[in-house]
């Protein structure tokens, strides 16, 4: 799948220009953060696919040692750590008293979210190249820097969590769809050597409705309420 290119980790936290109006690029709900990973269209590796499982170990003893111990592809244990991991309850308290959003913290949370995404992808063997802890590879993931002053609320940070609950209902039976695709997309993988394209856009579109719902709950960068798409 086609995917805008993204800057590269040196430059973190800067968009692409905007198309008139503010609007991100790439995203037909005008929505702050972006999400696409590139369609292989190729023949991927059958041996590390057939065998993922345990091709992923290292990266994800590694990601767990950067984000507390709790790595996870959705939206859910891996925020929940403020100090280690996403940035979570230092950016809350930090929004709650100044009203900053500390741009050392955005970059943090952006490279890390990144990180954990091209962990994600792999895994879903959407991507048959091992997981880079800084190029981007073929997953592409951005959101802007916030204006905390003018941007975000004081004091919805503390129930964004709560907000958000009807997407963890729906992610929940979502993310079950994704597990069954993968499942498929692994059998036809060993077959034919292709990743089905309905099952990857898919499973892209799920990952990217979990990265919405981080963004507006989690990361705090937006407050605008995640869509209920799996569209871009």
């Amino acid at each position: 799948m086609a995917a805008p290119n993204a800057a590269p980790m040196e430059s973190s936290g800067q968009m692409p220009a905007s198309a008139p109006g503010g609007v991100p690029p790439g995203s037909g709900h005008y929505y702050p953060l972006t999400f696409s990973v590139d369609y292989p269209d190729r023949d991927l590796d059958r041996l590390s696919t057939a065998f993922r499982i345990f091709w992923i170990i290292p990266i994800a003893i590694l990601a767990a040692t950067v984000e507390g111990g709790s790595y996870t592809t959705g939206s859910g244990a891996r925020y929940a750590l403020g100090g280690v991991g996403i940035l979570v309850i230092p950016v809350l308290l930090m929004l709650l008293f100044r009203k900053k959003y500390p741009r050392w913290w955005y970059d943090w949370n952006l490279q890390l979210s990144r990180f954990s995404n091209r962990i994600a992808v792999y895994l879903a063997l959407m991507d048959d190249r091992y997981p880079s802890t800084d190029d981007q590879q073929s997953v592409h993931l951005d959101f802007p820097y916030p204006d905390a002053e003018h941007e975000l609320s004081r004091g919805l940070p503390l129930v964004k969590w709560l907000l958000a609950i009807p997407h963890y209902i729906v992610l929940f039976f979502l993310t079950i769809g994704v597990v069954l695709a993968a499942i498929g997309a692994w059998l036809a993988i060993l077959i034919t050597g292709r990743y089905p394209h309905s099952l990857f856009d898919y499973a892209e579109g799920v990952i990217r409705w979990h990265n919405r719902v981080g963004a507006y709950a989690f990361l705090l960068i937006t407050d605008r309420y995640p869509p209920f798409s799996l569209q871009p």
